[in-house]
């Protein structure tokens, strides 16, 4: 079962984004062992970035705006061919500030869901959602559709 770890900095105080983060995980549990780390937030981005990278493992792709956007169909592709390699993948989401530029300079990949700019806690349902979404089209599932 392949290994997922969200890295991420603050944690979630609303129930429902609680709610809908567990709703996925769950979800996610029958293909992945899906681990989340909430990392507190610090006073600089820098003091953030040391925890986040002591946290990360495997393949590292870190969400930032300028990072590279990809499709359903492309993201499940990439997440196939890291399963197939055996790789542990971690995620990482920074803080209402941002993220430190030390993280995006290790992390294996910048992603970018959007030129928009999210919450970075409904970054972490959209995620959640995601990672699940490339799952099911991996397994050929119409969620999908």
């Amino acid at each position: 079962m392949q290994k997922i770890r969200i890295v991420t900095v603050g944690k979630l105080k609303e129930r429902f984004w609680k709610e809908a983060v567990a709703e996925y995980t769950k979800r996610l549990s029958r293909f992945a062992d899906v681990e989340i780390k909430e990392l507190p937030e610090r006073n600089t981005l820098e003091e953030e970035g040391k925890d986040i990278l002591s946290a990360c493992r495997g393949y590292v792709t870190a969400l930032a705006v300028e990072g590279e956007k990809f499709s359903s169909e492309r993201f499940a592709a990439l997440l196939k061919k890291k399963a197939d390699e055996g790789a542990e993948l971690t995620f990482v989401i920074g803080s209402s500030c941002g993220l430190c530029p030390a993280v995006k300079r290790v992390a294996d990949r910048l992603l970018s869901f959007s030129d928009f700019t999210f919450p970075h806690q409904l970054m972490r349902v959209i995620l959640c959602e995601q990672v699940y979404r490339a799952f099911m089209i991996n397994s050929g599932s119409a969620y999908h559709k």
